[in-house]
């Protein structure tokens, strides 16, 4: 009979078959492209649904600060182009070790929009990632649909939270 080590009793390793992740969320929106792009691309429509506030431009090449509640975040713009895509890479753990890309891709479909979000990649074997991977999609899920309220419904749920 052999006994565990110390190590492997503390923290079991887990294999998994593909340890790196991307969240993918898409949402239909009622509005334009040119609206729903404005609500990425512009620091006061941003703000209407995301974070409090923004500090600086969120022009390609520009780093900017968004301002939540409890916190304050990076984003550097690495891509915007007007109606169709935009693209930032932002810090998902605190002591900012780990940064992900975000790509915004906006279609047109029909009178509105097909908004897709990718996040990530994130790897599950690095530690804190598997947290901040949950933390990813139920953070963008609850942003998408706010962003929904506000630009097809002029409807702020951060309020209600």
């Amino acid at each position: 009979m052999t006994t565990p080590d110390a190590e492997t009793t503390q923290h079991p390793i887990v294999e998994l078959a593909d340890p790196i992740r991307t969240v993918r969320l898409q949402r239909r929106l009622d509005a334009p492209p040119y609206r729903v792009y404005r609500a990425w691309s512009a620091p006061e429509a941003l703000s209407e649904w995301f974070p409090e506030s923004v500090e600086g431009s969120l022009a390609p090449d520009t780093r900017s600060t968004l301002v939540f509640k409890d916190q304050r975040v990076w984003w550097d713009v690495i891509a915007a182009e007007p109606n169709a895509r935009f693209q930032f890479r932002w810090p998902w753990l605190t002591d900012e070790s780990y940064i992900t890309t975000v790509t915004i891709t906006i279609t047109a479909r029909g009178y509105g929009s097909l908004v897709t979000l990718e996040d990530g990649p994130f790897d599950l074997t690095r530690p804190r990632v598997l947290d901040a991977y949950g933390e990813c999609l139920e953070g963008w899920g609850e942003a998408l649909a706010n962003m929904r309220a506000v630009v097809d419904y002029s409807v702020d749920l951060r309020r209600y939270h």
